[in-house]
């Protein structure tokens, strides 16, 4: 009985962990545009599956990219992500990046600083940021 009741304190701790882990996981799915209020010109969803997109002249209006499950696209670039780590408030990606002309490898650093608003860090570059704001598309 006491071998079993260890057993269940165990697997109840375990579970609890595995909870307050995904609780934490940052989410980064969506649109992201670099002036929340430019998010209609930077982006458009077309399509029968209603897909987001970008607008003709979305680097006109600053531009952005778009999160999916594994993937980072921009208007001229797709990326696989091929490793995310968290580390605080900041995700650590590296891509590899597909252009017209060339295939890449990108680390992006990412700092949450709200839910719908992060910023791209330079790491070794003081004070280079680029903020972006989650667009309601």
């Amino acid at each position: 009985m006491e071998r079993l009741l260890k057993f269940a304190i165990a697997a109840t701790t375990l579970t609890g962990l595995m909870v307050v882990e995904k609780a934490h996981a940052v989410d980064l799915s969506g649109a992201w545009a670099t002036n929340a209020d430019q998010c209609s010109q930077v982006f458009t969803r077309k399509g029968r599956a209603n897909q987001i997109g970008f607008t003709a002249m979305s680097e006109q209006y600053g531009g952005g990219f778009i999160v999916e499950a594994d993937r980072l696209r921009g208007k001229f670039a797709s990326c696989k992500i091929k490793s995310r780590k968290e580390d605080g408030q900041t995700v650590n990606i590296i891509a590899g990046c597909a252009t017209d002309i060339m295939l890449s490898n990108v680390q992006f650093s990412l700092k949450v600083l709200e839910p719908n608003k992060i910023s791209r860090v330079f790491p070794g570059i003081m004070d280079m940021e680029i903020g972006y704001y989650r667009c309601p598309i």
